[in-house]
């Protein structure tokens, strides 16, 4: 098991939703980054994932970010980690999420424009296209005006094993453990990912990943296009 809140995140993603009280984790999966200490529903669409949430986690129910099962203005805040990616559409998840809140609405998510120049995807993974993002939707709503775009940056010792986090810990995506809870791999072609892996194995081995990235080995934090998206009524 790879994926888990990292502390730091979950500070920022909690500082966001401010004073709410009542809180809906929309595509909540297992239950990562949601707050202990507020009256907190989660949705996520997978029966899967919902039975995997821990004992004592807060109450779940199956549900769609595209067509939420609750009532207008049910909660002060609406909000989303690293889930927007599996949206079918995130004009329309957005557009609930505002929805269903009184308050805000509060999105981790990726500016894949920052994102993709990750060296994963532009060394080994050149095959890799862009999954969704909320990102664009405050545009397409009109919500830019409101919204409040902050970045995240990743600390080097991430202990939440998403896509981007192992950037100064290159021999971790070689882990077939580490890329099975990272669903970017498992959208590509399994014979495709072995030949990259190679790539990098034999990069490491050479040194020639430490000679084009030794800038990074010094580096605590960084910008991968994580940015925390805060939208308040």
């Amino acid at each position: 098991m790879t994926r888990r809140e990292d502390p730091r995140i979950a500070a920022v993603v909690w500082d966001a939703l401010g004073d709410a009280s009542s809180v809906a984790n929309i595509g909540a999966g297992t239950g990562s980054y949601e707050p202990r200490d507020r009256d907190l529903i989660a949705v996520d669409p997978s029966q899967v994932m919902l039975a995997q949430r821990p004992t004592g986690a807060a109450p779940a129910t199956r549900g769609f970010a595209e067509q939420i099962p609750l009532e207008d203005a049910s909660v002060d805040a609406a909000m989303a980690v690293f889930t927007d990616q599996h949206w079918d559409d995130c004009v329309q998840g957005l557009a609930e999420m505002q929805r269903i809140a009184r308050r805000r609405v509060v999105a981790l998510t990726i500016n894949h424009e920052i994102g993709d120049r990750f060296w994963l995807i532009r060394d080994y993974l050149t095959r890799y296209r862009p999954l969704r993002s909320v990102s664009g939707g405050l545009w397409e709503l009109g919500l830019e005006g409101g919204a409040d775009v902050r970045a995240v940056p990743v600390p080097w010792d991430c202990v939440d094993g998403f896509f981007r986090a192992f950037w100064r810990r290159p021999r971790a995506y070689l882990d077939p453990r580490v890329r099975a809870g990272i669903s970017v791999f498992r959208r590509l072609d399994p014979a495709y990912v072995e030949e990259s892996m190679q790539w990098l194995a034999s990069d490491l081995a050479s040194g020639l990943w430490r000679e084009r990235h030794d800038d990074l080995l010094d580096v605590d934090e960084l910008d991968l296009g994580i940015r925390l998206i805060v939208w308040t009524k």
